[in-house]
């Protein structure tokens, strides 16, 4: 069995748990952590995380974060400049995740989501180098009444997390599942 289903089937074991409805923002989030290897299958398997979600009667949304910095970066009022000279960029990622946040507030609101319900956050990947995934999870969480599902590509062992394998980790307290074990 391939890697991505045996992530299905953990995603599926832990979402069948009845869920608390005292549950803090952290505690109402699953990393589901993959080898960045694996980006592609899992796109193309999205959908079966959908149907293990419908299964159990809860509501299913899927933002993407993939193409958010462009979508910023083309709306701002000194976008060629930053073209040119990309370091003036360090100083405005604070911007950046207000933007995310912002649009994030309208994707809730536009699919009526609600504590029984699941978001999916896809293309966290795109975030490398420009902000923490950390930070981007810290702020939407608060924002989700039922289940932040993140998919992870990096690594998770001793509850740190490595996002592409490319710098040192963070500690998170979300639940984490990964095809070799459930949470």
């Amino acid at each position: 069995m391939s890697k991505i289903k045996r992530l299905v089937q953990s995603y599926s074991s832990r979402i069948a748990i009845p869920w608390r409805s005292d549950a803090a923002a952290a505690q109402r989030v699953i990393f589901c952590v993959y080898n960045e290897s694996d980006e592609l299958r899992l796109r193309a398997s999205i959908d079966e995380f959908q149907i293990e979600t419908s299964k159990l009667d809860h509501g299913w949304a899927l933002f993407d974060l993939t193409d958010t910095f462009a979508d910023w970066l083309s709306k701002q009022r000194y976008a060629k400049k930053y073209f040119q000279q990309p370091h003036l960029l360090n100083g405005l990622m604070h911007r950046y995740l207000v933007y995310i946040k912002q649009e994030f507030e309208k994707f809730l609101e536009t699919n009526a989501v609600t504590e029984g319900s699941v978001v999916a956050l896809m293309g966290v990947g795109s975030l490398f180098d420009f902000l923490k995934v950390k930070a981007v999870v810290e702020e939407l969480a608060p924002l989700v009444e039922g289940r932040l599902l993140v998919f992870f590509p990096g690594s998770y062992e001793n509850n740190n997390y490595r996002l592409l394998d490319g710098y040192d980790g963070w500690n998170y307290l979300a639940v984490s599942i990964t095809a070799d074990k459930e949470f």
